[in-house]
């Protein structure tokens, strides 16, 4: 697996949702509301809510927005009912694409998820048609001058990570979801600064896209970044570093 070209996607996406604060307290709010209301408002007891709420605090959501979700989740406030779908296709040179999504209006959201498929090039497909390519691991992204390599070793492996990878300019940290948390508590209190932690899909193998095809990607992932009902996507685009510039 190429994972430099993958760590290029995960900084473009990165780079794409810090332009847009605003769309990322909203879907913040969305992911807090709907963990709140499927495993109750303690995050002490929902690992789904804890996982939201430490993301909203590293967007530094102000308090009151993150806790008037809770409540919202809770009943305890009124608010919108949100339904979790996951659309799966193919994107531009077929590579594999898993969209997540929450929304209040299932017909608005499938036409939306139709329409920017379709503009890349690609198409949604059934359910189970490219999900089978994906392992839900947990990523926690170490920047190469944040640690040496042995050091992080130590820490991640005798917390239970799973494997630590070279990607070029980071050090990647993977576990399994229920190792996340305590791999990303030691790694913070080693002192050692992450650049991104979170539970994610990883694929197996990467699709290599280039020349036009990498552009309609790259299109495409800012689409998605840009649509309100789409919480997170994950693609086994094999990006070159070259075609990010300038985009």
């Amino acid at each position: 697996m190429s994972g430099h070209s993958k760590w290029s996607t995960i900084k473009h996406k990165k780079g794409a949702a810090d332009k847009k604060r605003g769309k990322i307290f909203t879907k913040l709010i969305k992911e807090i509301t709907v963990a709140a209301r499927m495993g109750g408002g303690d995050p002490e007891a929902n690992p789904r809510l804890r996982q939201a709420l430490a993301a909203a605090k590293a967007q530094n959501m102000p308090k009151e927005n993150f806790e008037r979700a809770v409540k919202k989740g809770t009943g305890e406030l009124e608010g919108v009912s949100y339904e979790e779908i996951i659309y799966e296709g193919y994107g531009p040179g077929g590579v594999a694409v898993l969209v997540e999504c929450l929304t209040d209006n299932r017909n608005r959201t499938i036409a939306d998820v139709r329409y920017m498929f379709s503009k890349a090039g690609g198409n949604v497909g059934t359910d189970g048609c490219v999900a089978w390519m994906f392992d839900k691991k947990g990523l926690i992204a170490v920047a190469k001058d944040a640690v040496d390599e042995d050091t992080l070793m130590e820490v991640a492996l005798d917390a239970g990570a799973e494997d630590i990878r070279d990607e070029g300019d980071v050090f990647e940290v993977i576990t399994e979801p229920g190792e996340f948390e305590a791999v990303q508590e030691a790694v913070d209190k080693a002192g050692i600064a992450c650049q991104m932690a979170e539970i994610t899909m990883l694929p197996q193998t990467m699709t290599a896209v280039t020349g036009k095809e990498a552009e309609q990607m790259i299109r495409f992932m800012d689409a998605l970044d840009d649509c309100d009902d789409v919480q997170k996507f994950y693609t086994n685009a094999d990006i070159p570093d070259e075609a990010f510039e300038g985009m």
